[in-house]
């Protein structure tokens, strides 16, 4: 196990926490003031992973932190002699069907090609034939575009917002219990769930693979509502006209270095995984139902 030295690890979590609260500035004061976002509060309110919870800074698994006293009581953390480190059985022992369930899908995410053939069709099938919103096709408009296309949406998140019009229009019918067999690295929600799975297994994710995945879900965010029907030129997003075929070819470009992006933090991922799996079994060996320490 490697220990970092106080003076180390403190000036990390130091510049992460800086690094978050510069990114969360105006999440924060909308909050003050009682305004909403629609593109930059998605990601706090459909994740809900608060500002101050990314801010805390995380080494994961194998990272002892010296003079850490101060860690003692926080979950999932164990100590000796003032260094505190993941306690990988404890964490296993309340996460470990997470952990698993995490491994194989990111694994089988990995194993397929990307498909680019969606251009963003699941948020125009989110109000195909619904009330009067602000779309910047008109109703007739927005219906149209998507009646002249093949909707071949693969995110059971993104497919159970359709509406019941659009749904039967979907090629596929992705559910939460076969999620492993149709995820696939060129979907946008798949690349934002990324930064889903590194919070939801914190403190075992490495602070620095949970903001960087955040960063990719908040760049996909964005492409996501500009490619929606939603007239939002008033908030600045110029619109990706995937209804021409110079908004579908944007798109795609857009959409294939998500996904490149995306598959190097699902590896990053992995390897943590791994790593939780790995020392797991080592701490069982070693000393079975303890959590001993072993550097």
């Amino acid at each position: 196990m490697e220990v970092l030295p106080e003076q180390v690890w403190r000036r990390r979590a130091a510049e992460h926490a800086a690094a978050v609260e510069q990114l969360t500035a105006d999440r924060l004061a909308r909050r003050v003031a009682g305004l909403r976002h629609p593109v930059d509060d998605f990601l706090w309110e459909y994740y809900a992973f608060r500002p101050a919870q990314l801010a805390r800074w995380h080494p994961g698994p194998g990272v002892a932190l010296e003079g850490a006293a101060d860690r003692a009581g926080w979950t999932s953390y164990a100590q000796a002699g003032g260094t505190a480190y993941l306690d990988v059985p404890a964490f296993l022992a309340r996460r470990g069907r997470t952990v698993e369930f995490v491994r194989d899908l990111v694994s089988a995410t990995l194993s397929r090609p990307g498909r680019f053939g969606c251009f963003g069709l699941h948020e125009w099938a989110m109000v195909y034939r619904a009330g009067e919103e602000e779309l910047r096709l008109g109703r007739e408009g927005t219906d149209a575009v998507v009646e002249s296309h093949t909707i071949t949406c693969s995110h059971h998140d993104a497919f159970r917002f359709f509406t019941p019009e659009a749904a039967g229009r979907n090629t596929l019918s992705p559910t939460r219990e076969g999620q492993r067999d149709l995820e696939q690295p060129g979907c946008l929600h798949a690349a934002m769930d990324v930064y889903k799975w590194c919070f939801k297994l914190a403190p075992a994710v490495p602070s620095e693979l949970t903001l960087d995945a955040f960063l990719l879900a908040r760049d996909v965010r964005e492409l996501d509502m500009r490619a929606a029907p939603y007239d939002l030129r008033e908030l600045g997003y110029a619109p990706v006209r995937i209804e021409t075929a110079e908004g579908k070819a944007e798109y795609v470009a857009a959409q294939r270095g998500f996904t490149t992006r995306s598959n190097a933090l699902r590896r990053r991922l992995l390897a943590v995984l791994d790593t939780l799996a790995e020392d797991g079994a080592r701490e069982q060996l070693a000393a079975p139902g303890s959590a001993q320490t072993s550097w």
